[in-house]
């Protein structure tokens, strides 16, 4: 067996074996705990909510699948294809909301593969601080988990099977021994993703449930996506040339495997036959219709997910001069080097936390005053 390459940099980050539970029984472990989650450990009960309880969310509301799409039409890609046109109006918003199940479906292995990174990281990081950082993320993925599940299920029934290329890419990262490809893979990469994604449906979706689900969840993948920076300031700074492209390759080839494939025909093509088409004609008009040019275009926007990842990498200094000519090709580098340090969906994460501790905060003060009244 050849050794893990762990390219540790900050003693937060050092790890052992998954099976190395002795290690975690070391005396001199626990008192050695880093202070550099603390904060973020501490702001949880601000972003606690609970998604099988109504005051938070209900999934019992309606929304008019047979008339209204869930996301606007100029959302789905494949409906501006010839193919597509000989559908009527009807078939149009079905195949619409079809999507939407794909996409919701998409996350919630998502959220499934940040269930189980989180849980494995409690298994191998040292420090007692970031496993308890990570135990706590692993509690709040869980919850997504149950939200997304639940939103699935009011709207579809049940979810439809993970793509292949997501599938495969979760699988890898989840089951990856090196804590850099977790963290490089999930914390910044997939979590980025999700919050490009999340803000997409936040700001468009025409279904007021996702709306309030998205928001909800936001609050949590903003504290995750903290850790990855956290982890990215503490080791970046510190990587000799090799490690650095050791990092800089895998980041590359987890964004080249989503950007490539994640919207690809062949990945829906569950979806297609219902409506009488075949995923290969759908995929020869979508590489006729959508160019690097029209990829280049849909970047501009500052919800587009690819460009939330982009920005991810460059901002946590993963992309150097090396790598950044790959992904100037759709991005323009230095104007997303001169934005700010703030990512999308931090502000519609922000008014979350408000609403959430108006309802914690209530709750609270009533248990309070029964416990008062009681005595």
């Amino acid at each position: 067996m050849t050794d893990i390459r762990q390219i540790t940099k900050d003693e937060a980050y050092d790890a052992v074996a998954p099976d190395d539970f002795p290690a975690m029984m070391d005396v001199e472990r626990y008192g050695a705990r880093s202070t550099a989650f603390d904060k973020i450990i501490s702001a949880t009960h601000d972003h606690f909510w609970d998604p099988l309880d109504e005051k938070y969310i209900d999934f019992s509301e309606s929304f008019d699948m047979e008339n209204e799409m869930i996301m606007p039409e100029e959302f789905i890609v494949e409906l501006r294809l010839p193919c597509f046109q000989k559908l009527s109006e009807k078939e149009k918003i079905r195949f619409a909301n079809e999507s939407a199940r794909w996409m919701l479906s998409a996350i919630l292995h998502g959220e499934q593969g940040a269930l189980n990174l989180s849980a494995s990281l409690c298994h191998i990081l040292r420090d007692p601080g970031a496993q308890e950082y990570a135990a706590n993320q692993t509690r709040e993925e869980a919850r997504h988990v149950t939200a997304f599940s639940r939103y699935v299920q009011a709207r579809w029934g049940k979810p439809l099977p993970v793509g292949q290329t997501l599938g495969d890419l979760l699988t890898d990262i989840v089951n990856a021994p090196e804590v850099y490809k977790k963290i490089v893979g999930m914390q910044m990469l997939v979590e980025g993703l999700a919050m490009g994604a999340f803000a997409s449906l936040y700001t468009r979706s025409n279904d007021p449930l996702l709306v309030k689900l998205t928001q909800l969840v936001m609050t949590d993948e903003a504290f995750h996506h903290k850790f990855g920076k956290i982890w990215a300031d503490r080791t970046i700074p510190k990587l000799s040339k090799e490690e650095q492209e050791i990092i800089e390759d895998w980041a590359a080839h987890c964004f080249q495997t989503l950007l490539f494939n994640l919207v690809n025909p062949e990945q829906k093509k569950v979806l297609y036959p219902q409506f009488g088409l075949d995923w290969e004609t759908v995929q020869a008009e979508m590489i006729e219709a959508v160019t690097d040019d029209d990829r280049r275009e849909q970047m501009k926007e500052g919800t587009n997910i690819f460009r939330v990842l982009i920005k991810t990498l460059l901002k946590a200094g993963i992309i150097t001069d090396r790598t950044k000519a790959f992904y100037a090709t759709y991005v323009d580098m230095d104007e997303l080097r001169d934005e700010g340090d703030r990512m999308v969906g931090d502000d519609i994460a922000e008014e979350g936390i408000k609403y959430l501790k108006t309802i914690n905060f209530s709750a609270n003060t009533d248990a309070l005053s029964k416990v008062s009244a009681a005595e």
